[in-house]
């Protein structure tokens, strides 16, 4: 789809399709590297460091400073559902 003016000065959410899907193909090299700051303690580290639990139905990351739940991440056969809501924010670098 492409991006329409709604009339009222921004346009809908396909503008993103270009900048999102070139983001997460990005996010296929080494995610771990990646760089996330806990909504909850403040802590800024690499994903590598999170504490991953992998024993239900989907992962769950935590901080490794305050455990607050970071990253939620489910698998299903036709979706994957991403929670970042623990996250101020995710940095991925885009150099190759």
């Amino acid at each position: 789809m492409t991006a329409r003016d709604t009339g009222t000065g921004y346009v809908d959410g396909n503008a993103l399709a270009g900048p999102l899907g070139e983001l997460f193909a990005l996010v296929a090299m080494d995610v771990t590297a990646a760089t996330g700051r806990c909504v909850n303690c403040g802590r800024t580290g690499p994903v590598a460091a999170l504490a991953v639990y992998d024993r239900a139905p989907g992962m769950v990351a935590r901080c490794p400073g305050c455990d607050h739940v970071m990253l939620r991440l489910v698998r299903t056969p036709d979706a994957a559902w991403l929670d970042l809501s623990g996250m101020v924010w995710l940095r991925v670098t885009t150099e190759r």
